[in-house]
């Protein structure tokens, strides 16, 4: 918790109830560019905790970015207890390209914490970590699937105290995954340094989609109500809870050919059930692909071209029907009190 003074953020001090975007300097291209890290810092007239959102630390996951967009126009920011540090786009490089990563092709999320004399990836890494996560108390990190695939709602937890989990299911997506800590992401390297991360995974790279944007937007207020740093007009709406999975598999293509798929993503299936089949162009041999056992599919492939081994359908092992989740999910989306999106949009 902070003591209500200024907050002092690249090289300059907010007063308590201002906000300001900073530019934080990354690099120079070869013409003599400049490419910044901008955030969006919001510093409550109110002691409170210090939140971080990020997006884009892959830059074609253009998702985070409208969510940022979204959150920041919502009008219960206009009064926060603690300061919110808001990164629409961290992977700047990356977003201008249409790319998942960095100009030497390393992915951004496997190279945490960096290095202030190693690779470009590194030394944002290494920026974000001494800027962003050393002044935070918790943070939410915004992602979509990679190129030609897409994911339903779900937020990623690797919770070491109950705070997080509870954190986790106050955010309301639709299904909770208990995810391990890879070597190099964000999420591992600021959990050594204390500061827990629930991450944000929806929709397709390059792509907006209504669904992902309301939950993740909606999701973000709802965490911040649940920490004390926004008041609403009416407690935040608890439909179903959500789906909690300790484990999730990919189910791979046994051939390479045409995918035709039957199962799309937040439907449920049992052992068994057909997701889809490989057939060759010449129509002559198919195969089938089927679930290995009861779930709630994640996310699916969308490209109808495929090889032999190639990642068809994600499927979180649980055995909850998710039909009727989805539907309290839409119905509470529809009428959240804490989030008028005519305001926002």
């Amino acid at each position: 918790m902070m003591a209500r003074t200024g907050f002092e953020f690249g090289g300059t001090v907010l007063a308590p109830g201002e906000r300001r975007t900073v530019d934080l300097p990354v690099s120079v291209l070869s013409d003599h560019t400049p490419i910044t890290m901008s955030v969006r810092v919001i510093h409550g007239k109110r002691p409170g905790p210090v939140l971080f959102v990020s997006a884009a630390v892959h830059g074609d996951e253009v998702i985070g970015v409208e969510i940022a967009r979204r959150l920041l126009r919502a009008p219960q920011l206009k009064n926060i207890a603690g300061t919110l540090m808001v990164v629409p786009i961290v992977n700047t490089f990356g977003f201008l390209n249409n790319s998942r990563y960095m100009p030497d092709r390393r992915d951004l999320n496997r190279v945490f914490p960096g290095s202030p004399t190693g690779s470009l990836a590194a030394r944002l890494a290494h920026l974000f970590m001494t800027e962003i996560v050393a002044r935070a108390d918790f943070g939410i990190d915004l992602h979509s699937a990679a190129l030609h695939r897409t994911n339903m709602p779900q937020i990623r937890v690797s919770a070491s105290n109950d705070t997080t989990l509870e954190r986790a299911e106050a955010f309301g997506a639709p299904v909770i995954v208990r995810a391990k800590l890879r070597d190099g992401s964000l999420r591992a390297a600021a959990k050594a340094r204390g500061c827990d991360i629930l991450l944000y995974e929806a929709g397709e790279a390059l792509r907006f989609d209504e669904l992902s944007a309301r939950v993740g937007a909606s999701g973000i207020l709802r965490v911040m109500h649940h920490m004390g740093m926004i008041t609403a007009k009416a407690p935040p709406r608890r439909g179903a809870a959500p789906i909690q999975a300790s484990s999730s598999s990919w189910v791979r293509s046994p051939a390479g050919g045409l995918l035709r798929c039957f199962k799309q993503t937040g439907e449920g299936v049992e052992a068994g059930t057909l997701l889809a089949i490989v057939t060759d162009p010449f129509g002559e041999t198919e195969q089938e692909i089927t679930a290995p056992g009861p779930g709630i599919i994640l996310g699916r492939a969308m490209m109808p071209v495929i090889n032999e081994g190639d990642a068809c359908y994600h499927i979180a092992a649980t055995a909850i029907d998710p039909a009727r989740r989805m539907q309290r999910l839409a119905a509470d989306l529809e009428a959240d009190p804490m989030f008028d999106e005519d305001e926002i949009l």
